[in-house]
């Protein structure tokens, strides 16, 4: 990766950890498996405990687990090549056992684009019911477990309309079950489910993380979300085009803040709890538009197409992580897309 780029995510990390990390103690000479670790969550996993080890002597160890390691290897070489870092190539499917010195988990083995939610369905819930049940039943006879953080969603609420403003955990939420839209929110419903369900038998410690939208390194810009198209068109001098009515309200996490928070989500979370993984800040799909063409001072004419009328909300509440947890947004909105501009313009120059 180009230096410059390296650059800005070590000061993203510098900035989330500030000037102690006593608040990550916990980690320090531990064992982290991370499954689906070389997508955008794990890869962030690894961004930050590497910058734990080499500025502090964290000597926390890694253990990556996906199913393709070489187009991690290809994306990040400086960290597939780090000794702290081990690859383990498989599908989250088919783990029988987990290697006995590991310490902690997070469970983020799953993706939230709806297009593979529509094309193959039946393996997306596959996939995270079978998935989460194997790591589960695994993590079991590990002797030195502390915690498992298991990746949820956001999208388990349902539609929230803005009446109800920002999403608190205790929602309970609605889903159409005859709908091909909730594939993946239902499945995560009930991962979240059977995680409770060991949590009771096993007594094996498991916090649920419900993450809701971010922007940042290390996502794609031809991923179906408003944003990242919004940044894409902004920076290839293409219309911006919004399908809606432009009035939908969503929040946007900074991807450094995220790692953060689950890091600590996993040192401190308590048991059988779900906590919100999100930013606070409601905006508008006209208003975020709006913004990403005057930080990237892009020509793009902005359409709003009006397709369908939405006036949807999907903002966490986080009054929970602020008061259990202590946790707080570090890269507030005009930052996280001031940033993201600079990262994703650097990649497309090269």
């Amino acid at each position: 990766m180009e230096k410059y780029l390296r650059e800005m995510i070590t000061s993203d990390c510098q900035e989330v950890i500030g000037s102690s990390p006593k608040a990550l103690d916990k980690l320090r000479n531990r064992v982290v498996y991370v499954t689906g670790g070389t997508g955008f969550i794990g890869t962030w996993i690894a961004e930050l405990v590497s910058y734990l080890n080499d500025t502090y002597n964290f000597g926390t160890q890694l253990f990556l687990l996906a199913r393709d390691t070489n187009a991690f290897q290809d994306k990040v070489p400086h960290l597939a090549e780090r000794s702290d870092i081990r690859l383990i190539r498989s599908d989250v499917r088919n783990i029988i056992d987990i290697p006995v010195e590991v310490n902690y988990i997070i469970h983020a083995a799953a993706t939230p684009d709806n297009r593979q939610h529509m094309s193959n369905p039946l393996a997306v819930m596959e996939s995270i019911t079978k998935g989460t049940a194997m790591i589960l039943d695994a993590a079991t006879t590990l002797p030195n477990l502390y915690n498992i953080v298991n990746i949820s969603s956001g999208q388990i609420y349902g539609q929230q309309c803005r009446d109800i403003g920002t999403i608190t955990e205790d929602v309970a939420g609605t889903l159409p079950c005859n709908s091909i839209t909730s594939v993946y929110p239902e499945a995560k419903r009930y991962a979240e489910t059977l995680c409770c369900a060991y949590w009771s038998t096993f007594k094996l410690p498991v916090v649920t993380a419900r993450p809701f939208a971010f922007i940042g390194p290390y996502q794609l810009l031809d991923k179906p979300w408003a944003i990242n198209n919004f940044i894409r068109d902004a920076l290839t001098g293409n219309t911006i085009r919004i399908i809606s009515n432009g009035m939908p309200v969503r929040s946007y996490m900074y991807p450094s803040d995220m790692a953060y928070w689950l890091l600590r989500m996993l040192v401190d979370g308590k048991s059988g709890i779900a906590y919100n993984l999100g930013s606070q800040y409601g905006i508008t799909l006209r208003d975020i538009a709006e913004k990403v063409k005057r930080c990237s001072d892009s020509t793009s004419e902005i359409v709003i197409k009006e397709m369908h009328q939405d006036d949807s909300v999907f903002v966490s509440d986080n009054s929970l992580v602020f008061s259990t947890l202590g946790l707080e947004i570090k890269v507030p909105i005009d930052k996280a897309v001031e940033r993201s501009i600079r990262w994703f313009r650097e990649r497309i120059k090269n």
